[in-house]
């Protein structure tokens, strides 16, 4: 069952996420009358208004009561008895006890953070987010955001009643707020919001809400509406293909990107064959997908997924996409660049940029296989780089170099021949055990495992270590 989600407006500041530590302490729930206490929960409970608070507190799973009668500190945003008698009305509740009492543990959890925020601070930030303690995606603790445009405001849904915030209690501080916050899913996080109003157009009229409102979880990259603006869509792909392209599965954080460096994932838009498109990653500067969209808000956690706002709409990869965007390619770029042919006479780079052209399947060399002195061909066939000068590769052998790395047709991995390949430069030969490929000199090149089935929309790559060499 999904209780109420209402939308929730995003703005492009991100505080920290905090993790929360629930903790009760005996010493402060004492009866003794000399040593009174005032927790949150004691103040609630001496608040006519918060009596539907204390009621659900007292029912839902976890003794949050006693968790809120703790150490802490707390921040709490308590919900008004009016507020409760709305949230049930409108999720099909007769009265508290007919909510499940592990939903309603979470729901009153999204309306508790950790650490004692005060209005003023709040104010001086203007509006961002932090994280509730309730559990999202891939157990990580769901954002919350906040602004103070007009009054203090959470989630786009309840606004702090006037004179009722920063009420102190010994172990934290109680802003009373005029709504129930729902939990919210991705698109939930993106629906009303002002910054947002072209992605969530365009998801629905493209019939996607239902799809990123599904169990999931999902990693969303969500274009600003500056980004929808500057995208001019070069290769008139679908919007559906393209909206797609944004979303991985999985709860994929900043954090996980940044340890990994740099890398491949798949979308859930699908290139040849129906194979779902690859996307690059690198945090070398920042957290940047296929070269071209930025990071601007991170991990931003919902019920069923993560959303991270990016700078720029992501259009379908090809074949040049990949191998651009990678250092580790660059050589090979420049040799595609230097060829004289292409599919049959545009440049090379510019046929692997085409979204039409092909499917290819690339054997895509690293830098070290074009210029390593020890294992490098340039080094071993005693030239230096491409040119046409004295020690440098001309433009017709570095065409014919290429073509031994190109298969017409999208061939993934799994899909590779034990035996021989056609390339259009002439046969090589694969060993789909081994994952090698050998070519007509007896050069043997091994396939790199973890850099393979790079899929784009006009073929696919697999990265090899060693550059093949047409047969003498």
């Amino acid at each position: 069952m999904k209780i109420i989600s209402k939308t929730i407006k995003m703005l492009p500041v991100f505080l920290m996420l905090i993790s929360f530590t629930a903790c009760s302490n005996d010493d402060d729930n004492t009866n003794d009358p000399g040593n009174e206490t005032n927790t949150i929960v004691d103040l609630a409970m001496d608040t006519p208004d918060l009596s539907s608070l204390v009621a659900a507190l007292g029912r839902a799973d976890g003794d949050l009561a006693a968790v809120l009668s703790g150490t802490g500190p707390f921040t709490v945003l308590a919900p008004t008895n009016a507020a409760f008698s709305t949230f049930l009305s409108e999720n099909g509740f007769a009265s508290l006890e007919d909510v499940p009492t592990d939903v309603l543990s979470q729901v009153l959890l999204n309306h508790v953070i950790t650490g004692e925020v005060t209005s003023s601070a709040l104010v001086s930030l203007g509006s961002g987010y932090t994280s509730s303690n309730a559990t999202g995606a891939g157990g990580n603790n769901i954002s919350l955001l906040f602004d103070t445009s007009n009054g203090v405001t959470f989630n786009n849904t309840a606004s702090v009643v006037s004179g009722l915030a920063d009420i102190d209690a010994d172990n934290g501080v109680v802003h009373v707020i005029d709504a129930v916050l729902g939990l919210p899913d991705v698109v939930d996080h993106a629906l009303n919001n002002s910054n947002f109003t072209s992605l969530t157009g365009a998801l629905t009229s493209e019939d996607l809400v239902t799809t990123l409102q599904g169990e999931g979880p999902f990693t969303v990259l969500a274009p600003t509406n500056e980004a929808f603006t500057n995208f001019t869509n070069p290769d008139g792909n679908a919007l559906a293909s393209v909206l797609l392209n944004h979303v991985i599965g999985g709860v994929i954080l900043s954090t996980d990107l940044v340890s990994a460096g740099s890398g491949y994932a798949y979308t859930t838009a699908t290139g040849p064959n129906d194979n779902d498109l690859s996307i690059y990653f690198n945090t070398s500067n920042g957290v940047m997908f296929n070269g071209q969209s930025t990071v601007s808000t991170a991990d931003i956690i919902g019920t069923n997924g993560v959303i991270h706002v990016v700078d720029a709409v992501i259009d379908l990869p090809t074949i040049a996409t990949f191998a651009t965007t990678n250092d580790a390619l660059s050589t090979l770029v420049a040799a595609l660049s230097y060829a004289d042919t292409g599919s049959p006479t545009v440049p090379w780079i510019a046929t692997v940029s085409d979204a039409t052209a092909g499917p290819f399947t690339v054997f895509a060399p690293t830098n070290d296989a074009f210029v390593d002195p020890t294992t490098g061909v340039l080094a071993e066939l005693g030239l230096t780089g491409f040119g046409e000068g004295t020690g440098e590769l001309n433009a017709a052998t570095t065409d014919a170099v290429l073509l031994t790395h190109v298969v017409s047709g999208n061939v993934q991995s799994s899909g590779l021949p034990n035996g021989t390949v056609s390339t259009l430069g002439g046969n090589i030969t694969a060993d789909n055990t081994a994952f090698t490929l050998t070519d007509g000199n007896n050069r043997v090149s091994n396939i790199v495992t973890s850099l393979v089935d790079i899929q784009s929309v006009n073929g696919v790559v697999h990265v090899i270590d060693k550059v093949l060499l047409p047969q003498d």
